[in-house]
């Protein structure tokens, strides 16, 4: 492909994304809806016009890992905690916790009861379906009503960190659950310590750095750190977190003396460029990710009915499933939040990454896109239905 013509179709990916996203917020519309489509159709065209794409089974788990790291980092920049936040991380765990153990095991069952193979085996394949995407929730959560909006970003900034780490428990639980549990711990006090450290150094670099290209190197180094834990099978995503949380609460965990060695007077401004660039990189990576999630689809798995009918009984689990956790972790209206549960990046991402051995038989391809689909049509049905969302002006 001629490099002019690739540099038109980058660039107007990008400004076309933007222009969903525009939409969105103004009709309650997830982008993510109209960027599959889009993926969709533009493979449609490339197929009539005999033009090749290669290498897109081999880029979408990269930019699926990239975007992932990002969109957590971004979660971990915008999340505050002070002592008048402490009430609604502790709810907000607490939902995002029950959300993945009781939805994990509902969806489970119905596979056991469908499939008929080993539940371990299905509760692997459960597991990513059970994670609230904090990308397409932050989206649809600007919708929201104060209370509501700030239920929905904390639950589904803890849900990615706590899905991914139930993924490694059960992965790592294939020979012995008690081999696991002692491997889980190890590995998570690892790398909470590997992480703080981490902090402090990067703490000290931004504050010593004085190349006009800081942050980019920064990045780099928690991306690097990222992929040794990932090798090793470790919480990886816990260091992306700390580090963000970290950053945006300074004030609890550096102080006195130990202030005016990490920090300096520019370090708000900082922050702010740091937590610009990280939400304009997570636009452009979740971009790419869910246009070539949608060229890469398959058609005919889409319009499976056995695919159809799985995905929505696990959609109407997830709803079910999310009264009862809102019932007992949310003291105000349950909705229109109760129907704000879609699914995303991270359900897809972890789908793809379950080892061969430990794959489902029988389980359709087609599943875990539809399933991203009908939740967020579900959130969108859900917001347009509603009186207490936000109107715009």
């Amino acid at each position: 492909m001629d490099s002019s013509i690739l540099i038109i179709v980058l660039s107007l990916s990008v400004l076309i994304s933007y222009a969903f996203d525009l939409f969105s917020s103004r009709f309650k519309t997830p982008s993510v809806l109209l960027l599959l489509l889009l993926g969709m159709l533009t493979r449609q065209a490339t197929e009539y016009f005999n033009v090749q794409v290669p290498y897109v089974n081999t880029i979408l788990p990269t930019l699926g890992t990239l975007g992932l790291i990002l969109i957590v980092l971004e979660g971990g920049l915008d999340l505050e905690l002070h002592a008048d936040r402490l009430n609604i991380i502790r709810r907000t765990l607490l939902a995002s916790l029950l959300a993945i153990i009781g939805g994990t095991l509902i969806m489970a069952g119905m596979l056991y009861l469908l499939l008929n193979d080993s539940f371990y085996h299905c509760l692997i394949a459960a597991l990513p379906f059970s994670i609230v995407s904090s990308t397409v929730t932050a989206q649809t959560a600007t919708n929201l009503l104060g209370g509501q909006r700030e239920f929905a970003i904390y639950e589904s900034a803890y849900a990615s960190i706590l899905g991914i780490m139930a993924y490694n428990f059960l992965v790592l639980s294939r020979n012995s659950v008690l081999g696991a549990v002692w491997s889980f711990a190890r590995d998570t006090l690892a790398m909470a310590i590997i992480s703080l450290g981490c902090c402090f150094l990067l703490l000290y670099l931004i504050g010593r750095i004085n190349h006009r290209i800081k942050f980019l190197p920064i990045i780099s180094v928690l991306f690097l750190v990222y992929a040794l834990a990932e090798i090793n099978h470790m919480s990886s995503l816990l260091l992306i977190l700390i580090f963000g949380l970290f950053l945006n609460n300074t004030d609890l965990f550096i102080r006195g003396r130990l202030s005016q060695i990490l920090k300096n007077d520019l370090f708000e401004k900082e922050l702010d460029q740091l937590k610009n660039l990280t939400a304009e990189g997570a636009f452009v990576v979740r971009t790419f990710f869910y246009l070539i999630l949608g060229y890469a689809a398959v058609p005919q798995s889409l319009i499976d009915m056995d695919a159809l009918i799985v995905s929505v009984l696990f959609v109407a689990a997830i709803v079910s499933w999310r009264w009862v956790t809102l019932r007992l972790t949310y003291t105000g209206p349950l909705t229109p939040l109760l129907w704000i549960a879609p699914r995303g990046l991270i359900t897809i991402l972890l789908y793809l990454n379950i080892p061969e051995d430990l794959r489902l038989v029988g389980f359709r391809e087609g599943i875990p896109m539809l399933v991203v689909v009908v939740s967020s049509v579900v959130a969108m049905i859900g917001l347009l239905g509603n009186k207490s969302v936000k109107s715009e002006e």
